[in-house]
């Protein structure tokens, strides 16, 4: 995508259309919720609900009548590739945070993103409990609806990496996490499930800065919190600072996640790039 395309973007019935199927999606989730779900694991142990497959249905069914033309990805539905072919691809997790959804404590999201030309481009972000919902888009900003009230978004302006407050995550801990906290000499930290959670507390000025130095996220995981993050004013890339790039024929993100505040940025990736490198993962081979 140019920059002057960019620039002309108006996303306005896009981000309708994906706050409307969030809102409808978090309805349908929270019937499980308060309900029993069964529970089902995929292939690497991970878990899926009823709830996943029943607001991945909505989602998708509804994206598809309205903009045909697209391509799409989503976690739970078959991905045929015929989406490569396309400019414009809606990329969906439609239960981010399983584990925490099975735990019921709120940490999981519902995401819908919207990706033109590779570059995320809109962002929709859906807490179903307790019940807010992240609106991030190019030419749009980012805003936050919570009980009917419409906030602006922007990240915090916290330029020493000592004082930021990391986010990481709490049924995925990893040894590398703790070395990158240690060795960026932070002393504040939240944990939290889901990546658009954990995101959207960056957008809100409740964290500063989230790593995941790892290449369990998928582009579903990401897309959604990249415009978020993006229109909010932060900065998020790969673990050495290199642009994330959508609708790939590999949707894992082998070269992990850092997002933050984008106020020392680079400095940040300097640090975490060593730290991957020190423990046996580098740029070109990524983390496999």
């Amino acid at each position: 995508m140019t920059a002057q395309r960019l620039d002309t973007l108006d996303l306005t019935a896009e981000i309708e259309l994906a706050c409307t199927l969030a809102r409808e999606a978090a309805t349908i989730v929270n019937t499980f919720y308060v309900g029993s779900s069964e529970v089902r694991y995929k292939p690497g142990n991970e878990p899926v609900t009823e709830a996943d497959r029943s607001a991945n249905l909505h989602i998708v069914s509804r994206i598809q009548a309205e903009f045909p033309e697209d391509g799409l990805l989503s976690e739970e539905s078959k991905d045929n590739l015929q989406r490569l072919e396309k400019d414009r691809v809606w990329i969906i997790d439609p239960l981010d945070g399983t584990k925490e959804f099975i735990a019921r404590n709120g940490e999981f999201s519902i995401m819908i993103g919207l990706a033109i030309g590779g570059k995320a481009v809109m962002g929709v972000i859906m807490q179903p409990d307790p019940g807010l919902l992240y609106v991030g888009a190019v030419n749009h900003g980012a805003y936050l609806y919570e009980h009917g009230e419409r906030i602006p978004l922007a990240v915090s302006r916290q330029t020493e990496v000592s004082r930021m407050v990391m986010v990481s995550s709490r049924s995925h801990r990893q040894q590398i996490v703790d070395k990158v906290r240690k060795d960026l000499r932070i002393t504040s930290e939240r944990v939290s499930g889901s990546v658009g959670v954990k995101v959207g507390l960056i957008s809100r000025q409740l964290a500063d800065l989230y790593p995941h130095p790892s290449p369990g996220c998928k582009e579903w995981d990401i897309c959604a919190p990249a415009a978020l993050l993006e229109a909010a004013g932060g900065e998020i890339t790969d673990c050495w600072g290199s642009p994330l790039v959508f609708n790939k024929r590999d949707v894992r993100a082998h070269n992990g996640l850092l997002a933050s505040n984008g106020q020392s940025h680079a400095q940040i990736v300097a640090v975490v790039a060593g730290i991957c490198e020190e423990f046996g993962y580098n740029q070109d081979d990524g983390f496999w």
